[in-house]
């Protein structure tokens, strides 16, 4: 339905001060140091994850050398979402002039609109991690405690006991990510990146990463994570995390999460034929997801 003069009739009055309430600041691109971004040209995309070969077993004199089997273990499919966002002018507005009062103020609620979902969308992929319902390649949700290797048994990247983020639950983190392996059950050399926290977590992981002694003890000891900078990366708040007690571990992991751009956003206006209206448009189409797991660790909260 078109926004009539009806909905906007305090604009036509005379001396007129002030619009406001359309003009509050924006969360930058909150998903951005979390997903590597890539562009898309079809409707979808794959990612294929390969098995490499076990551990070269000893090979006794005179006997056969020892054949491995290779292959793919499973593929991870992103399909792109086209969000659209739209509004129109009744013929009549524009012709008192309204348009023009208020138009570069609604374009702009339309690009926040846009900006506000793609935000939101973005931290699904972190607000599902633990959800069974939403799962990837490997049939697990993202972090699990029983991602299936293709050579045999299982591998973790969350605590099997969930824990609130504190100095210990992050140094168990870091151990657990240095002991990741592939999908032969070798050791793989991953590195921690940084924590991506909600708000309410703030000044927790401040005093965790940041206090030169241990935190919330009488002890002198040194705050190893700080010393040794086991976060080297810090901490990243994102405000569309809906727990407050999740916290999350990123590893430099390639392949990861991944935003995948199908088509930037676009903005279009047209007139329609029949009434007159103006109608102004903003389109985008893109993906959320992961392909490896091993890009992230993380934790519901006690």
């Amino acid at each position: 339905m078109a926004i009539s003069r009806d909905q906007l009739n305090l604009e036509l009055v005379p001396g007129l001060n002030t619009l406001f309430a359309l003009e509050y600041k924006g969360y930058e691109k909150q998903y951005e140091p979390i997903f590597e971004t890539e562009s898309s040209v079809r409707a979808f995309e794959e990612e294929v994850a390969l098995t490499g070969f076990g551990t070269a077993p000893t090979k006794s004199e005179g006997a056969g050398v020892t054949y491995d089997q290779a292959g793919e273990a499973y593929v991870a499919r992103y399909t792109h979402e086209t969000v659209a966002l739209a509004f129109a002018l009744t013929e009549e507005a524009m012709e008192d002039n309204l348009y023009e009062k208020i138009a570069t103020r609604y374009t702009k609620a339309l690009a926040r609109s846009m900006a506000y979902t793609k935000n939101v969308k973005g931290a699904a992929v972190l607000n599902n991690a633990f959800d069974s319902n939403y799962t990837g390649g490997d049939t697990k949700e993202l972090i699990a405690t029983d991602h299936p290797l293709a050579g045999g048994g299982t591998w973790a990247n969350e605590p099997t006991t969930a824990a609130d983020l504190n100095e210990t639950s992050l140094e168990n983190a870091c151990i657990d990510i240095s002991n990741f392996t592939d999908e032969k059950g070798l050791l793989i050399a991953l590195n921690v990146k940084g924590l991506v926290i909600p708000t309410q977590l703030r000044f927790v992981a401040e005093r965790v990463l940041k206090s030169t002694g241990r935190v919330g003890t009488t002890d002198n000891d040194l705050n190893a994570i700080k010393s040794t900078s086991a976060i080297p990366g810090g901490y990243a708040i994102n405000n569309f995390l809906t727990d407050v007690d999740a916290w999350f571990v990123r590893t430099d992991c390639p392949d990861g999460l991944k935003h995948f751009q199908r088509a930037p956003i676009s903005h279009k206006m047209e007139g329609d034929f029949e009434t007159g209206n103006l109608r102004y448009k903003c389109r985008e189409r893109y993906s959320f997801g992961w392909s490896n797991p091993r890009t992230i660790y993380g934790s519901p909260g006690a």
